[in-house]
């Protein structure tokens, strides 16, 4: 609070993110951007409440999760703020069980909440965005093979070329795990989803501290960080002498998701088998996905997920297995803009064009403006009083790229000096005019 005006300190709480305009617009528009591909897709949009019942939120959380959960009272309700978008997926699909048509496609793009530790790129408020497919009973193991068209197709829209998705699948990883006799199978995974930040030797001494025999790791680690094609690397498992059900099943699915892949056209390049993705969370029980932008690699995953066994079994007695994704749109655009990775300097106004009326041409002016918006021409008047200069400015500083000045003139001869506010260029035109110069400009 300001001592000397009493005034309180404008802020926000720590770990929340605010944007100014010209970064909320090219966010918007990396939004929208998502939100066409998913429905390019077929996947239906969904908005769940931001509050949910603390005994539905928290029905198998734990350890950091309900930690980081915000919790309150509101009367006798003990209410919290959803930490992703799955739980509440989960609570609607059983919810709703009988009314909803599966494979149930749905997308989501919203605001969760962490209370953790804010840190550069972490957030206590962000936004994600996610693609679930719920089946009834089963789900085919193409709908594993469809995710990363669908991460690849994302990503091309977004403007990224180079990006590889990195696929494993979980039983792949128990399998070993059995062969080997490791015990504390999610606690061993965490650790193993490290080894690209920490390195082998740190995962070696992780490992051996929870346990894990020395022969027991040398194998798993000489497994899982072979080099090779797909094919290569998984012959490699198969060469290893490794054999349980678990283990067979898990290289049978991966091989079906790899070979689907091919057919849904993504390139080769853009998708590789890794054996090191374990991806942390305790509920994927096949199929795991990271993406990575290649140029980037300090950024770390930027869309990740994987398939689930049953994603409503707190709720339902029901079998209703999953395979999604989400991307973590806040955290991506903080990383980019921070990393000059993308450009924000953009306009600060979805305004093309800025009428200015002048003298007694305000109605004229208002008519015009009108004829541009059902032309889909994003208009805007300009209605206070001040000198034609600064007018000019308040077009310059945020970005309307196009002007034009009404008076008595233009109001009595329908013709307009249009000006490109980028190159001062003046078109003498009619409304009609304006509008195909306009449209002409944006299609640029």
């Amino acid at each position: 609070m300001s001592k000397d005006k009493g005034y309180i300190t404008p802020s926000v709480p720590q770990g929340m993110i605010e944007l100014l305009p010209k970064e909320q617009i090219l966010f918007n528009k990396m939004m929208d951007t998502i939100k066409n591909t998913y429905e390019l897709f077929g996947f239906i949009p969904l908005d769940t409440p931001v509050m949910e019942k603390a005994e539905v939120l928290l029905a198998k959380s734990g350890g950091d999760t309900e930690k980081q959960v915000y919790r309150f009272y509101k009367g006798d309700n003990e209410l919290a703020l959803r930490f992703d978008l799955t739980v509440p997926l989960a609570r609607f699909v059983a919810q709703h069980h009988g009314e909803l048509t599966f494979p149930f496609r749905r997308y989501h793009i919203g605001k969760v909440y962490r209370g953790e530790r804010p840190q550069k790129g972490r957030f206590r408020e962000f936004y994600q965005c996610d693609i679930d497919i719920i089946g009834n009973e089963a789900l085919s193991i193409i709908n594993d093979a469809e995710i990363p068209s669908i991460i690849y197709k994302t990503f091309k829209a977004l403007g990224f070329e180079s990006f590889t998705i990195h696929i494993n699948n979980r039983k792949i990883l128990n399998g070993i795990f059995e062969c080997l006799n490791i015990c504390n199978k999610v606690e061993v995974m965490r650790i193993v989803d490290k080894i690209d930040k920490i390195g082998q030797e740190a995962i070696k001494e992780c490992l051996e501290e929870i346990g894990v025999d020395r022969e027991a790791i040398n194998i798993l680690l000489d497994i899982i960080t072979f080099k090779g094609s797909n094919t290569e690397i998984i012959d490699n498992i198969e060469k290893s002498g490794l054999r349980n059900p678990t283990l067979e099943e898990g290289i049978f699915e991966l091989k079906e998701v790899i070979n689907y892949i091919g057919s849904f056209e993504v390139p080769k390049e853009n998708y590789v088998v890794d054996l090191k993705i374990a991806r942390g969370l305790d509920y994927y029980t096949g199929t795991v996905y990271e993406t990575i932008l290649n140029d980037y690699p300090s950024i770390g995953s930027v869309c990740s997920g994987g398939r689930y066994d049953n994603l409503a079994q707190n709720y339902t007695d029901k079998k209703l297995p999953g395979v999604g994704i989400s991307i973590g749109l806040s955290r991506l655009f903080y990383q980019l803009t921070t990393g000059n990775i993308i450009n924000t300097d953009g306009p600060a106004t979805p305004t093309k064009l800025l009428i200015i009326p002048m003298n007694d041409s305000m109605d004229y002016a208002m008519g015009i403006a009108t004829k541009m918006r059902n032309a889909q021409i994003a208009t805007e008047i300009y209605l206070n009083d001040g000198k034609i200069g600064k007018k000019m400015s308040y077009a310059d500083k945020t970005g309307i790229p196009y002007v034009i000045v009404i008076g008595e003139n233009e109001k009595n001869t329908g013709r307009f000096s249009l000006k490109n506010m980028l190159t001062g260029i003046q078109t003498d035109t009619d409304a009609d005019g304006i509008i195909s110069v306009i449209k002409s400009g944006l299609e640029e």
